[in-house]
Formats: structure tokens, C-alpha cells, sequence
């Protein structure tokens, strides 16, 4: 259940926001009569935030990983630049 708190209540009783956030879920943080910012546990934080891997794991992942690239420079003559 998520919980509103007042600023300054929330500064006075911070271990119980925390802990209610721990417990029961985000904790909404009102100043000035406006949602202002929310507590989160780190669990729910962590499964928030997009995974990170390395790019080469990316690109070995990848369902493209064993197709076969034609890297070869195109050799024509150099294109005109064309004034717009």
C-alpha cells in the first residue's frame, strides 16, 4: 500500500518511511501540496532500472550474431556534392 507523507513529516519519521517502503511498497513524498518524490526499497528500485550488460555480450547475443557481413568499402568514384 503506497503511503503519502507530508515533507516534514517524512524528514521527522524517515526510519518508518523507509521502512514502510521496505515493506509495503513506494512511499509518496508531498511539498507544497505537490507529489514530489518517492521512496522506493532497493528491490523495487533494482527491478526498475533496465539490466546493463557489456556490448560485445550484446552483440554475441545478438540473433544476427552469425550472419555474414559484406564489410567491403564500396570503391566507386566519389559522389558530387549536390547543393540544396
Amino acid at each position: 500500500m503506497n503511503q503519502v507523507w507530508q515533507l516534514e513529516e517524512a524528514k521527522k519519521k524517515l526510519n518508518r518511511v523507509v521502512e514502510n517502503a521496505v515493506e509495503q511498497g513506494p512511499q509518496i513524498i508531498i511539498k507544497h501540496g505537490v507529489e514530489t518524490a518517492v521512496v522506493l526499497s532497493y528491490d523495487a528500485y533494482k527491478k526498475m532500472m533496465p539490466s546493463q550488460k557489456k556490448l560485445s555480450s550484446f552483440f554475441r547475443d545478438s540473433p544476427l550474431a552469425g550472419v555474414e557481413l559484406d564489410l567491403e568499402r564500396d570503391k566507386t568514384g566519389v559522389r558530387e556534392d549536390i547543393a540544396l
